[in-house]
């Protein structure tokens, strides 16, 4: 199938439609796009807020996540593919837990993750409200984050699925402090998530870690001296 050099004109509404198979052949690792019933979704470009809210959260999952040795903590694009036909999905972060890292290869995730984060641009609201949320909860995803960092939106929607198999709501972004049901002792302020530009990762895991700013600064000083020193041996 000749699908090679596509652009915005070619499709409509960013839209292709192939077989599996075709979709595999054409996409490469630079490719952000999925693969639903057919059809190819081609998302465009991520706007600056959207990645400032992305690499912070990345960043402190990762923290997190490595210290205690949890698992892994993929960023798109990378493939998540939870139900064996269903669809290819790339979500923004996703987390999986040491137990089921066997579902990973190099090339996607075959299988469920444990938790999946999906920042919402303008184009995805449906996708990842509705769309992916049916997805999600149906393929067994444990834990389903939805943070819409628009400006003017600034909302952020916490999931668990439930011992009925449901996505139930456990805090959204009036709570001071969100705890995951995933991560155990992984927690956030949602309003860090309109602040990160003004936030800095490693100062807020000390946080996370129940360091006090003044310890936590006085960590990330020696941290960089030593760096420093390093440098200059």
């Amino acid at each position: 199938m000749a699908v090679q050099n596509v652009t915005r004109a070619d499709t409509e509404s960013n839209r292709l439609k192939m077989t599996y198979e075709e979709f595999l052949e054409w996409a490469n690792e630079d490719t952000h796009a999925e693969w639903v019933d057919g059809v190819v979704i081609i998302h465009m470009p991520a706007n600056e807020y959207h990645q400032s809210t992305l690499t912070f959260l990345l960043q402190i999952l990762n923290l997190f996540v490595n210290l205690f040795d949890l698992g892994k903590v993929l960023v798109a694009p990378f493939a998540m593919r939870a139900e064996s036909d269903g669809p290819h999905r790339e979500p923004d972060i996703l987390f999986i837990g040491r137990e089921n890292l066997h579902r990973l290869s190099e090339s996607q995730l075959s299988g469920p993750a444990d938790l999946v984060v999906e920042l919402i641009s303008d184009d995805s609201v449906r996708r990842d409200r509705y769309d992916k949320f049916h997805e999600y909860r149906l393929a067994g995803i444990r834990e389903y984050w939805i943070i819409d960092p628009r400006p003017g939106r600034k909302r952020a929607d916490f999931y668990y699925l439930n011992e009925q198999s449901q996505y139930e709501l456990f805090a959204t972004e009036d709570e001071e402090q969100v705890a995951s049901r995933v991560l155990p002792g992984f927690w956030l302020r949602p309003s860090w998530l309109w602040e990160v530009e003004d936030r800095d990762p490693l100062l807020t895991f000390f946080e996370i870690r129940g360091l006090s700013h003044e310890q936590a600064q006085q960590i990330q000083q020696t941290l960089q001296t030593g760096s420093t020193e390093e440098k200059k041996d």
